[in-house]
């Protein structure tokens, strides 16, 4: 019997879209032929849309939706906007996102072979190729986050231009303040931080900057360099680090004083202690 490696399933899993699982099956059910292999999840109505498989997904919705115990979050891809915008394919992207905020998956391969709570005989796998089926573009489920929520903070989240662009912000030190960390996760939106803070900025990459700030400054004496390096350096935190960025609807203060104000306009010790952006495509 031939040998079914890992790199023969990913080969069928990217022709035909189907999971690693059911990729692993038809392989061991064809002797790992791979052409056999199409035909065997093409009969078991898994892969009927496999040719439309192989085409870019560059549109699509990032979806979310929120369950008692946690926020999901995912990124759903299709060919066209037309289609990213049918309201089939919506209903499906919120079904499958209240469904992955209520389970708590630990991965998106393990949600895709969750039985799908629209119609419990098929997996969220096999009701994403129906619907490939039946909109006559390829779909795919891109990537998933899953937020855990925890007593005493706050999460908000906001989407932006239809679902091109979702951003989350979590608030520690109250579980009301749902409407501030939204109103953060909105100047995320605006202004793309890449870090909560400087200690989040891995050490290659302030290094990358130092070094590029040095070559700047050839010739200086070295107290006047060391000076003007930390200059650039806090210039580079206050423009990729959230918590250092000027309010976008304040610029006279930081958003980490912005969330410390309001917190002491309601008497609680506020942090932002998570933050995330999706954008589309990335």
């Amino acid at each position: 019997m031939s040998k079914v490696t890992a790199e023969l399933v990913k080969s069928l899993r990217d022709r035909t879209g189907v999971s690693m699982g059911k990729c692993k099956e038809a392989l061991d059910q064809t002797n790992g032929d791979l052409e056999k292999a199409i035909d065997y999840l093409r009969k078991a109505g898994i892969a009927s849309a496999v040719k439309k498989e192989g085409r870019e997904t560059k549109e699509g919705i990032i979806g979310f939706a929120e369950s008692k115990k946690a926020i999901a979050i995912i990124e759903t891809n299709t060919e066209t906007d037309f289609v990213a915008q049918n309201e089939r394919f919506k209903h499906f992207v919120h079904d499958i996102c209240m469904q992955a905020a209520e389970t708590m998956p630990s991965s998106l391969e393990e949600f895709l072979h969750q039985p799908f709570k629209g119609d419990s005989a098929t997996t969220i796998d096999q009701a994403r190729s129906l619907l490939v089926q039946s909109l006559g573009e390829n779909i795919k489920l891109k990537r998933l986050i899953i937020i855990p929520k925890a007593p005493g903070s706050s999460i908000g989240i906001y989407s932006h231009m239809g679902g091109k662009i979702v951003t989350l912000v979590e608030i520690e030190g109250a579980a009301d303040e749902v409407h501030l960390a939204k109103e953060v996760a909105m100047h995320v939106a605006a202004e793309s931080p890449d870090y909560l803070d400087s200690n989040a900025v891995p050490d290659a990459v302030k290094a990358r900057e130092e070094d590029i700030a040095r070559s700047q400054i050839q010739g200086k004496p070295p107290a006047i360099a060391d000076k003007i390096i930390q200059g650039r350096m806090k210039a580079f935190y206050e423009q990729v680090c959230l918590l250092m960025q000027k309010y976008i609807k304040d610029n006279t203060i930081t958003v980490a004083e912005f969330v410390e104000h309001q917190g002491k306009k309601v008497g609680k010790n506020l942090k932002i202690i998570r933050f995330l952006r999706w954008r589309l495509g990335e």
